[in-house]
């Protein structure tokens, strides 16, 4: 597994960040984010979502569960986080392999859930406003789409 770390130092850089990631993505994609309350998840999401061609305004589906958007391709997003200690099966596999990308928040709490094969990105906080991604993708297909990432002047 290769792991590689960008840093961030204000909200419209992760947002970009999203967005060069987006041009990457094909249906069926499947993006993990993890880190604290708070660090940027949803920000980076707005800037797949931006990347997407989303026209709607993108907020966290914390009591939702999933908000679908229309881009050029359907992007899902999820935000796992009051699915802590639930066993339940929410359709999740419709969205995993179908026709749109897929980003979860707070992936950890539907591990059992999620497809082997995904592209885990952790966002922590640094000093000041600065923000740490950290990419780690699980399986060859993953890893082509971070290293163009990579090679892309961020």
């Amino acid at each position: 597994m290769t792991e590689y770390e960008l840093q961030s130092s204000t909200d419209s850089e992760t947002m970009q960040i999203g967005e060069r990631l987006a041009l990457l993505l094909k249906p069926g994609d499947v993006i993990t984010l993890d880190g604290e309350l708070g660090a940027g998840k949803t920000t980076f999401t707005k800037g797949i979502a931006n990347g997407l061609g989303v026209k709607n305004t993108i907020s966290s589906p914390t009591f939702t569960i999933v908000k679908e958007y229309e881009g050029d391709l359907p992007l899902y997003h999820m935000d796992a986080y009051r699915l802590e200690n639930s066993d339940e099966d929410i359709g999740f596999d419709e969205y995993f392999y179908g026709d749109g990308i897929s980003v979860v928040e707070w992936s950890t709490y539907i591990e059992e859930f999620l497809p082997e094969k995904r592209l885990t990105i952790t966002i922590r906080y640094g000093n000041g406003n600065a923000r740490y991604l950290k990419f780690t993708p699980v399986g060859n297909y993953y890893k082509s789409i971070t290293d163009k990432l990579r090679d892309t002047n961020l």
